[in-house]
Formats: C-alpha cells, sequence, structure tokens
C-alpha cells in the first residue's frame, strides 16, 4: 500500500506555512485558498480554489498563478502573448495533464457555487463544446433517469415513449437533443402575453408521465428574456403531489448563467430550487472566454447516471468521462479560469451591469423616436413591490429596480410607422446597417407571432456608450433615408427582385433549398 494514501498535501502545506499572526489573512489558513508569491507584487490576498472570489486579481498576477501551475504539465506549455492569448496546450489525458484537469475541476466548483449548488463537492459536471454539447448531456441524463425509473415500476420505455418541453423560442440546440436522442419533442407556443418565451401555465398542458423533463431558458435568444423557472417548478410541484409523476427541469443558461448571477443575484432560478437538476452555460459568451467552451453542471453526483459515465484505463492513469466529445481543446478553459479569478463577483457584476445600462439607454432612445417599439423589457421598472420602485428611484442604474434579463434589445417597427410607410420593409435596415459596419439581424418571432419581424441587438462589454450612440445616430438615419422617397436606398426592393447578389461560391458546398426536414419554426429553420 502506497504511504500517499495516509497522507493530506494540503493539510501539511497548511501546517508548514509560517504562523505569523499578523499575516495570517495573507497566508490563507485553508486548504482551500490558494496562497501565491505573488501577493506581495502585487497587493493580492489568498483566493478561493473552489468558489468565485469577491474580488479579482491582477492580470499580471492571474497570469503567472495559472503558468506557474501549468508548467508543472511539462510539455507542451502554455504559451501567452499576452496575459490573455493562449495558444497551443491541448489536453489528452489527465495523467499527462493533472494540473490542466485540476483548473477544469475549479472552474466546475466555481459555477457549482455560483449556481447555489447543495454541495459544491458533491455537484458534478464537464467542460463541453459550447452550450450545444452542454444541453445534449442535460438531456440525456433526464432521458436515462425517466428510462430506468420506468423500467424499475415495469413499464414500458418505448410506448408511447419519451417527451420533452419547452418553449418555441428554444434555440435549435434543445430541439437537436430531441431529433437526434429520440425524444419527442413537444414545442409550447409563445405569445405577447407571456413575453415571447415559455408560459408555464400552458406548458403543463404539455406535460405527462412521459415527459423526462422541461427545458427553461434563462435569456430567449429572440427577445433576452428570462423564461420564470421558479413558477414553472412550483407548477410541477403540483403536478407531482396529485399525480407522483416527477419531472425535472434543466435550465438553458447559456447567456445567463453569467448574467444574472450577477446583474440579479436575488433572482431565484438555479439550483436552490430542488426540481433544477442540471444548467448550462457557455462560456464564451458572457463568460469573457474563448469561442467554443461550454460548461454543465448537475446539482448532485445521482443525476447524472453511471451509465452515461464512462471508466477509462489510459496511459497509466483512470478517467472519467462523459462528455461527447473526449479530446478538447484547453485554452478556452484556462481563459474561463483567467477571468474568474482575474474578474472576480465584483468584476462580473461591474460588466453586467454596464451592459445592462448601455441595452436600457439604447432601448430608450429607441422608443422616444416613435420609429420602434421595443419588444425586451430589461428598460422597464418593476411595476410590483415596494422595494423595487424604492431602489429604482434611489439609483437609475441599479439592475433590480427593472425586468430581469439580458443586456440585448430587440425592436420592430412602431404600428403608427407601418401603417404610415407599408412599402417599407424591416429587412432592409439590416442590409443599411450592414453596409456601415453593424450586423443587426432581422427575423420572425417563433410559431403563432411569426407575423411579427424583430430587429435585435446583443450589447456585450465591448460596446461602450459611445458605440451606442453611433449604432442609434446610424439606425434612425437609415430609417428616415427609407421614409425619403428620393433616397437611393429605395432601390433597395429592386434589387431584392432582380439582383440577389450571389456568387457561384455561395452554393459550394451547400445543401439545396428542401434538403433538410420541415421547419418547427424554431431555429431549426434558416434565418
Amino acid at each position: 500500500m502506497s504511504i500517499s494514501k495516509h497522507i493530506n498535501p494540503e493539510a501539511l502545506i497548511h501546517d508548514g506555512q509560517d504562523k505569523r499572526h499578523r499575516h495570517r489573512h495573507l497566508l490563507g489558513g485553508d486548504p482551500s485558498k490558494i496562497s501565491h508569491p505573488y501577493n506581495a507584487r502585487y497587493g493580492t490576498e489568498a483566493i478561493p480554489k473552489f468558489k468565485i472570489p469577491s474580488k479579482g486579481i491582477g492580470a499580471d498576477a492571474a497570469y503567472q498563478l495559472i503558468h506557474d501551475e501549468l508548467d508543472l504539465d511539462g510539455s507542451p506549455t502554455l504559451k501567452y502573448a499576452n496575459p490573455f492569448a493562449a495558444h497551443s496546450l491541448f489536453t489528452a489525458d489527465h495523467d499527462e495533464y493533472p494540473m490542466t484537469q485540476n483548473i477544469h475541476m475549479r472552474c466546475i466548483s466555481i459555477l457549482a457555487n455560483l449556481w447555489h449548488a447543495p454541495s459544491t463537492h458533491d455537484a458534478i459536471g464537464t467542460a463541453t463544446t459550447g452550450s450545444s454539447e452542454a444541453i445534449q448531456l442535460g438531456g440525456l441524463a433526464m432521458k436515462r433517469l425517466w428510462q430506468e425509473r420506468r423500467k424499475a415500476e415495469g413499464k414500458s420505455i418505448h410506448e408511447p415513449g419519451p417527451n420533452i418541453v419547452m418553449g418555441a423560442n428554444a434555440q435549435v440546440a434543445l430541439e437537436k437533443f430531441a431529433r437526434y436522442f429520440e425524444v419527442e419533442c413537444r414545442l409550447v407556443p409563445v405569445s405577447v402575453e407571456s413575453k415571447y418565451r415559455l408560459d408555464p401555465k400552458r406548458a403543463m398542458e404539455y406535460v405527462d408521465e412521459n415527459t423526462i423533463g422541461v427545458y427553461v431558458i434563462l435569456g430567449s435568444t429572440y427577445t433576452g428574456h428570462y423564461e420564470p423557472v421558479k413558477e414553472m417548478a412550483d407548477l410541477l410541484d403540483e403536478y407531482e403531489k396529485r399525480t407522483g409523476h416527477s419531472v425535472p427541469i434543466h435550465v438553458d443558461a447559456a447567456s445567463g448563467g453569467f448574467v444574472a448571477p450577477f446583474a440579479n443575484p436575488k433572482l431565484v432560478w438555479d439550483f436552490k430550487i430542488p426540481r433544477v437538476v442540471s444548467i448550462n452555460t457557455s462560456g464564451h459568451k458572457f463568460g469573457l472566454a474563448y469561442v467554443g467552451v461550454g460548461w454543465v453542471v448537475w446539482r448532485s453526483k445521482d443525476r447524472l447516471p453511471k451509465d452515461l459515465i464512462f471508466e477509462l484505463h489510459y496511459l497509466g492513469s483512470v478517467e472519467y468521462s462523459f462528455s461527447l466529445n473526449f479530446s478538447r481543446p484547453a485554452h478556452p478553459i484556462i481563459a474561463q479560469y483567467f477571468n474568474l479569478i482575474h474578474l472576480g463577483f465584483e468584476g462580473y457584476r461591474e460588466i453586467a451591469l454596464a451592459d445592462l445600462k448601455n441595452a436600457r439607454l439604447l432601448s430608450r432612445a429607441l422608443e422616444k423616436t416613435g420609429l420602434y417599439t421595443v419588444l425586451s423589457d430589461i428598460h422597464r421598472r418593476k411595476s410590483e413591490g415596494l422595494l423595487a420602485k424604492a431602489v429604482a428611484s434611489i439609483d437609475e442604474e441599479n439592475s433590480e429596480g427593472y425586468e430581469e434579463g439580458l443586456p440585448v434589445v430587440s425592436f420592430r417597427f412602431s404600428d403608427d410607422f407601418q401603417q404610415k410607410y407599408p412599402e417599407i420593409e424591416q429587412r432592409w435596415i439590416q442590409v443599411l446597417l450592414r453596409a456601415r459596419g453593424w450586423i443587426v439581424p432581422n427575423y420572425e418571432l417563433p410559431p403563432e407571432l411569426d407575423n411579427i419581424q424583430i430587429l435585435r441587438v446583443v450589447v456585450r462589454e465591448h460596446v461602450a456608450e459611445t458605440l451606442i450612440d453611433r449604432l442609434f445616430t446610424d439606425i434612425v438615419e437609415v430609417t428616415e433615408d427609407l421614409i425619403n422617397r428620393s433616397s437611393s436606398s429605395h432601390a433597395l426592393d429592386i434589387l431584392g427582385k432582380h439582383h440577389d447578389g450571389k456568387t457561384d461560391h455561395v452554393h459550394l458546398g451547400r445543401l439545396e433549398e428542401g434538403s433538410g426536414s420541415q421547419s418547427s419554426g424554431t431555429y431549426a429553420k434558416q434565418c
């Protein structure tokens, strides 16, 4: 038996530290924190390993800390052209790159803590290739648990088979799960009254004993609205009491997972709700990491069936894999950890509040023109609760006084504008803005509202107030240009009929129209 089985390395490191009383707060005193030699140089304190620090550390200190840990992984080593430019390190197996794996697990623990998992140590998760893979894994876990329960009850898992419920505003990755893994997709129509998102009461009409779970979206792609997770959970609680059928919730927090905890920490949407069994997010959206990294976290190990976990005896080590992809680049994971310790809770909160502030500015300005109606609600004050009104009256920049949602501005021509200028097509705004360098998509809302087209702007950390001012000016100018009948912009309708602007290479490698299955009205259709 190896003697290392009886040794706790972190405890011994802790016991071996200098015990000067006046520096105890700097030296850690807790094996769950990282004490590093850059404290004095950069004026930083020890940082927690498994939860996001309240205050971040300097970029240089964060870089040096990660760099030194990764040096233990040998070659290839992480090379930075600057503190935020990881290039060449790829993770192949945990035995060869143990420190990379440690950083991966710290990110999982930080997210589990951020999303209020009952026990950070019991939570389990993995990095994924974007939120798409994360959603597949969350759905697969719910399907397997449903199958296990049905078999234990002596019931068929084939007739009539499993189904999953989601709003018709779901991103295509959610619908892909259902189609690829043979689960009936039950799309709940959205409405103006439901704020263009899932209506929990209407969703209950689609739930039955074969429902493996409900996808609830924290940040609709169309309008940025958060779907009411707590209301959905309460209705499912009542349903279980009445029928005995337990239906879990997976929260698709692709964007909201890195916004809501910082901008609206009082909002109840995550593992605080017992019925929420898994959550996914995209690190490359508001997590500010490189493109291609997503995360999925389960509230506890019993929510990830053993049937989905592979034990691998590989290159002299034992590994456990439960992702669809085995190998993946490590640099987005390392970049994610860099941001978490560099920005800390306060840094992410400042960015989220700034994004929302600028999105509110654009929303208000658009509505005041009379040319546009804004469908997103983040600029609207909460109408209920004395506390919300009090907060809003004291500090207009405090997001707690406004409707929760992503920093997304969804807008369309106002009714008055459409009546006065019926010949002007909203899609022309997208074309004219693209000519000025802006990418502002124009597309239809989900089924039952697909007669409404919207333009959408996502406000990120690089969209400062000066850019908002420029974008707004350009929107107004191109709209007024279309109103002017003598303007050359009116030639757009002629161009649309007689010249599609396509070249030979547009068709290279593309499927012909009609090659795919019939659209269900979600993002599965081409925009």
